[in-house]
């Protein structure tokens, strides 16, 4: 149980780090929504890239990382 508990707070911190950075503009890769709701990532020079907004309202966000982006269950633009 203590090790559940502990990686629990690792996995908050780390979470509030991300999103911290984020909003900093530390975090170039763009998690946007589509309109069939399917959560899609995007690289900085993937097609679509520049063309893409991130708004919050929608639950789309900004990832510092492929892994990142993957491990909260998004997958990159096949374009």
């Amino acid at each position: 149980m203590k090790c559940s508990r502990i990686f629990a707070v690792a996995l908050i911190l780390t979470m509030s780090v991300s999103s911290a950075s984020a909003q900093q503009g530390e975090c170039n890769i763009k998690g946007n929504v589509s309109t069939q709701g399917e959560r899609i990532y995007h690289m900085p020079g993937d097609k679509y890239y520049n063309e893409t907004r991130i708004s919050a309202s929608h639950g789309e966000r900004w990832f510092c990382s492929e892994e990142e982006a993957r491990a909260a269950g998004w997958r990159r633009s096949r374009v």
